[in-house]
């Protein structure tokens, strides 16, 4: 699984050049808001001032599908969480994350552990679109628009204003798997930065 860094372009501290449950993920919700409505039992995840991740595309008339959406979401908003948390045993990474993915997630976060960055700025996810296989599995294709988020080193606090390129875009394919608690986990992903599928 590929997943790659966030803001920018290919600056950004990719896992291995791995993903990043969105290159560097972000928030849950469409908006500046972590998790839409949290179901009881549901880790909490809160993000810094200064950050937000915007997912469109959230609604879509069928309750699976939008249910797929929102976990998608968490997921790519729990690898963010773990890195403002500095830390790769959170919570919320482990529970909208398993298999492949998580190993991917925990690369990726480490990632930006080990060069001592986090990031600032905003992560537009667009073009999000849902396949559902069976009651128990889902696929979801989105983009996602890193051109207004960038990196920063945590001891300096100095970000790294990293010009907008081809780059700055990523494609995703993430698959995902209702567990028994009727999680929607992300269970592997892969990404194309630069696709041309995502530009402007």
């Amino acid at each position: 699984m590929l997943l790659t860094a966030c803001g920018g372009g290919a600056d950004k501290p990719k896992a291995n050049d791995k993903i990043a449950g969105a290159d560097g993920g972000s928030t849950a919700s469409a908006s500046a808001s972590p998790s839409p409505t949290q179901q009881t039992g549901r880790p909490e995840i809160t993000f810094p001032a200064g950050v937000k991740n915007i997912f469109e595309d959230q609604k879509t008339g069928d309750s699976v599908k939008d249910a797929v959406l929102a976990d998608s979401a968490l997921s790519v908003n729990s690898m963010d969480d773990a890195i403002f948390q500095g830390s790769v045993n959170t919570k919320p990474l482990g529970f909208y994350n398993s298999g492949k993915a998580l190993n991917a997630a925990i690369t990726y976060v480490q990632g930006y552990l080990d060069k001592g960055d986090t990031w600032v700025g905003t992560t537009r996810y667009f073009n999000r679109r849902v396949t559902l296989s069976g009651s128990t599995s889902a696929t979801v294709v989105y983009c996602s628009d890193e051109s207004k988020s960038f990196l920063k080193n945590r001891k300096t606090k100095k970000t790294k204003n990293t010009p907008t390129t081809a780059d700055s875009y990523v494609l995703y394919n993430a698959k995902l798997a209702r567990n028994g608690q009727g999680v929607w986990q992300t269970t592997d992903i892969i990404s194309d930065r630069g696709a041309k599928a995502c530009q402007p």
